[in-house]
């Protein structure tokens, strides 16, 4: 919930009452409302726009502030979260990572041997979308907002032990500082805190998958970037052209997210 509710004796004494009324009350639950409410019939209330207007917030700042050195430390977790997503692609389809290395000039690289190139390659830019994505989802609820922290912690972790450099060791304990402090806070003092901050990792991730694309694949050919290794795993797939298309499948996961998450906002 975005709404922190503080309940007083008398309006306590009221939805009492409230209550008892509704034991009476026949009248069938409307048909706009069914749960899950996928047509978006019942938004939007106090939830979902407090939730709309703190996005808005976050895509704002992030415009405004994009070059400044405040959002230098999410750029790099953003280029974390890319590289862990290749190191993620890599384990699943049998290979081994012996490295993930996150660069202060927002570069990074995983060492890997073995694995299905074809999907580890672009699982970069792509997983790095869906994670965004993700996040804005489960920013919706509590208990969902804590378990996306704490699979958040688990990877930071774990990439503590694959032969990480200066950056990212100093990277990943930072993070795991302040994500335990906000799940701390969440839970002693003001309980919506940990989905604003869940909200702030999605939209940011989410904003940098779409800018990076845009400026590694589209703008200009990154000579080692994954639109130019798919170049040279397949040489009908042009570089520009495939980061193209991993621009539009990036924006079709922030408008399924925002979607998602208002879905589930509405039907609970």
């Amino acid at each position: 919930m975005f709404l922190r509710e503080r309940m007083t004796p008398f309006r306590n004494l009221q939805n009492g009452f409230q209550e008892n009324l509704d034991l009476f009350d026949d009248a069938p639950p409307s048909p706009e409302c069914a749960n899950p409410n996928w047509t978006l019939d019942c938004c939007c209330g106090d939830e979902e726009i407090i939730f709309i207007s703190l996005m808005c917030g976050y895509l704002l700042a992030n415009f405004f502030l994009w070059n400044s050195l405040l959002l230098k430390p999410m750029k790099l977790i953003a280029v974390f979260v890319h590289e862990m997503s290749h190191a993620t692609a890599c384990w699943i389809t049998g290979g081994k990572v012996s490295a993930i290395e996150v660069y202060n000039n927002e570069g990074g690289v995983t060492k890997y041997q073995g694995g299905k190139r074809c999907i580890i390659i672009p699982a970069g830019y792509l997983g790095c979308a869906f994670w965004g994505m993700a996040f804005v989802v489960l920013s919706g609820d509590r208990t969902a907002s804590l378990i996306s922290a704490c699979v958040f912690l688990f990877a930071l972790v774990t990439s503590l032990f694959f032969s990480p450099n200066r950056v990212m060791v100093l990277l990943s304990v930072g993070f795991i500082i302040l994500t335990t402090g906000f799940i701390l806070m969440d839970r002693l003092l003001f309980n919506p805190l940990l989905q604003y901050l869940t909200l702030f990792y999605g939209v940011f991730i989410g904003c940098f998958s779409v800018y990076d694309i845009y400026d590694d694949l589209i703008t200009r050919t990154v000579e080692g970037s994954d639109a130019h290794a798919c170049h040279q795993l397949i040489p009908c797939c042009i570089p520009r052209w495939v980061g193209l298309q991993f621009a539009v499948v990036a924006l079709g996961f922030q408008t399924l997210g925002l979607y998602l998450a208002l879905v589930w906002m509405t039907s609970t």
